[in-house]
């Protein structure tokens, strides 16, 4: 017979825009709009740099989307709060930037608009990494109340691009 784990009380449960749901939201109809926008009367680009930029791109946002889903394992969640059971995460990719998910994110946003050779890709993809960094902002706001160490870790570590910002 498997144990049940007991829940919080009602009160100790945090709404989903307790949580930052609503950068969730925003999050993913960003990331729908440049997956669906950005194709929309564009063929595939034909220039070959646009071609390199795209695979360059894709290949980076793989690697660090991969790499920190891999890292953070339990420690994963859509919403900008961390949970009150996650530890910091310091090592792997996030010894070398703070949020991989979200520059992953914002580089194959990037690769999709070069496929597409799409100057409403870019746009779209610029509003995206301005979100991700808005939200990456809000996150740490809370990941500096839960542990201590996350100020040494930020003063070390870039938030989006290693060694750059």
């Amino acid at each position: 017979m498997q144990e049940k784990t007991a829940e919080p009380p009602e009160s100790q449960r945090l709404t989903f825009f307790a949580k930052g749901g609503a950068w969730v939201v925003a999050q993913f109809v960003v990331m729908a709009a440049w997956l669906i926008v950005t194709p929309l009367g564009h063929p595939l680009a034909r220039s070959p740099g646009l071609w390199i930029a795209a695979a360059v791109l894709f290949g980076l946002g793989a690697v660090a989307g991969v790499a920190g889903t891999l890292v953070l394992g339990k420690n994963r969640t859509p919403f900008p709060k961390p949970r009150k059971d996650s530890s910091l995460v310091q090592t792997g990719i996030y010894a070398f930037v703070r949020h991989p998910l979200y520059s992953s994110l914002i580089a194959l946003s990037f690769g999709w608009a070069c496929l597409w050779g799409s100057g409403v890709g870019v746009a779209i993809a610029i509003v995206q990494a301005l979100l991700l960094d808005a939200k990456a902002r809000r996150e740490e706001l809370w990941l500096r109340t839960q542990f201590p160490e996350y100020a040494a870790y930020a003063a070390r570590v870039r938030r989006l691009i290693p060694r750059i910002y």
